[in-house]
C-alpha cells in the first residue's frame, strides 16, 4: 500500500486508541506505521536488491519487531533529552513499555495493508524467501484512501460547526469516526475477500481451450472492485482472463489470453538452472520462461505473469540470462520492466 494510505491508516488506529496512549502515542504510531516502506530505498541498489530486500527487510517479523523497539526507543530518548534540558512538562516520563506496544500497533496495521495488497509480505525474511499475499487490494485503492479522508476529516467537520452554534465543551475529537471508519475499512476487506474466493472457484470451475486448470491466481483491478485478472496454469499453457463479478456479467474462459510454455531444449535447460533464475524462482508465483535465438547466442528471460503485461511498477521484475552458442553463460541480470531498454 502506498505511504498516503499508510499515513492515513496510522493515524486512524491513534485516533481510536487515543484515550489509551502515552504521550507522543499518536507520533509514534504514525512513524512506525510508515517506517517499514525505508526498505524501498533498495531500489536504488538496482532490481536484484529490490527483488530481496523491498517488503522484506522491514517488512519481515524480524524487521518489524526491529522497527518498533526502535521507535518505542528514539521517542523515549526524545522524551528523556527534552526532561534533562530544562523544558516544562509536567507530564509522567514515557516508559518503554507502553511506547513500544504503540509502535508495534504501526506496525501491525502496516504489515497487515501490505499482505493484503500489492505483492505482500516476505515476513520470514531474511530465513526464507517468498512472499505471503492475500491479493485482496491494489497499492493504491481509491476506496480506502476515500473512506480514510473522510472518516478523518468529518469529525474535525462537525466539531468547528457545534463550537460555531456555541457548544464548546471539551469533547475527544475523532474517537468515534475513526472507530467506525476502521470497522468500515475491515467489512471491505471482508467483503473484497468473499471476491477473491469467488474468483479463484471461476477460474478453477472451467476449462482454457480444452485445457484443466492445475492453479490460479485471481489479482484485484484499481479501476472496479468487480472486476480481476485471472491467471490459470495449466499443462502446457499459462492462461490470462478477466474476471468480472459485477451484476449482469458473465465470465468467458475462451477469451483467455494462453502463453505457452516452451519446448524443452539445451538452451532451456541451461538457461533454468542458472544460479540467477534458481533465485527468481523463490520469488516468482506464476513463472514463465522464454528462449529467444540471436545470431549464435542464445537469451533466456523468466517473467512472473503475477504481473500484467503493461504493469511497469518497481516490483515486476523479470531474470534473464545469455549464453553463447554452446550454452555456457555469457551474463546473467535482473531486470526491472519499467527500464528504458528492458
Amino acid at each position: 500500500m502506498e505511504p498516503v494510505t499508510h499515513a492515513l491508516a496510522s493515524l486512524a488506529l491513534a485516533r481510536a486508541g487515543q484515550k489509551r496512549l502515552p504521550r507522543f502515542g499518536t507520533a509514534m504510531i504514525v512513524a512506525a506505521g510508515l517506517a517499514p516502506d525505508l526498505d524501498f530505498a533498495s531500489y536504488f541498489a538496482g532490481p536484484g536488491a529490490f527483488l530481496g530486500l523491498h517488503r522484506a527487510a522491514l517488512h519481515s517479523l524480524p524487521g518489524a519487531a526491529v522497527v518498533a523497539c526502535a521507535t518505542a526507543g528514539a521517542f523515549c530518548a526524545f522524551d528523556k533529552r527534552r526532561r534533562s534540558g530544562g523544558e516544562e512538562d509536567t507530564g509522567a516520563s514515557l516508559k518503554f513499555a507502553p511506547a513500544l506496544i504503540a509502535s508495534a500497533v504501526g506496525v501491525a496495521g502496516h504489515m497487515l495493508l501490505d499482505v493484503a495488497s500489492g505483492t505482500g509480505v516476505q515476513l520470514l525474511w531474511p530465513f526464507r524467501a517468498g512472499a505471503y499475499a492475500w491479493d485482496l487490494l491494489t497499492n493504491l485503492d481509491p476506496w480506502i484512501l476515500i473512506g480514510l479522508l473522510v472518516g478523518l476529516l468529518l469529525p474535525h467537520l462537525f466539531s468547528m460547526v457545534s463550537e460555531e452554534i456555541g457548544d464548546r465543551r471539551k469533547r475527544v475529537r475523532g474517537r468515534t469516526g475513526s472507530i467506525v471508519t476502521l470497522g468500515l475499512l475491515i467489512a471491505y476487506g471482508g467483503g473484497r475477500a468473499e471476491m477473491h474466493s469467488q474468483a479463484e472457484e471461476l477460474l478453477l470451475s472451467h476449462e482454457y481451450h480444452g485445457q484443466v486448470a492445475l492453479s490460479v491466481g485471481a489479482f484485484p483491478s484499481s479501476s472496479s472492485v468487480f472486476d480481476w485478472r485471472g491467471v490459470v496454469v495449466t499443462d502446457n499453457t499459462i492462461e490470462e482472463v478477466e474476471v468480472p463479478l459485477g451484476p449482469n456479467t458473465r465470465f468467458d474462459p475462451d477469451r483467455s489470453v494462453a502463453h505457452y510454455k516452451p519446448d524443452d531444449s539445451p538452451a532451456l535447460r541451461a538457461g533454468q538452472q542458472a544460479a540467477l533464475t534458481q533465485t527468481y524462482l523463490k520469488y516468482a508465483r506464476f513463472p514463465l520462461a522464454h528462449v529467444e535465438r540471436k545470431e549464435d547466442d542464445y537469451r533466456f528471460e523468466v517473467h512472473d505473469l503475477q504481473f500484467a503485461s503493461d504493469d511497469l511498477s518497481p516490483a515486476n521484475i523479470f531474470a534473464r540470462v545469455d549464453m553463447d552458442s554452446g550454452w555456457h553463460i555469457l551474463r546473467q541480470e535482473f531486470v526491472f520492466a519499467a527500464s528504458p531498454n528492458p
